[in-house]
């Protein structure tokens, strides 16, 4: 079973902080990782918070 990747979830983002460059809204923390990483790290699970993005939660292009 592989685990859910953030840059699929809608918690994701990506920071302007270069040494933390990557971010999970849910758990709210930033990481030099993505935040799927760190959470199987900790737990040894996949992420519990994952939640699919859907166009309603898409960024917008060329706007």
């Amino acid at each position: 079973m592989s685990s859910p990747r953030c840059n699929q979830c809608a918690h994701y983002f990506i920071t302007h902080e270069l040494p933390f460059r990557y971010g999970c809204r849910a758990l709210d923390f930033k990481s030099r990782r993505r935040p799927e990483l760190d959470v199987i790290a900790s737990s040894g699970r996949a992420c519990l918070y994952f939640q699919p993005k859907t166009p309603a939660n898409l960024p917008r292009r060329g706007m």
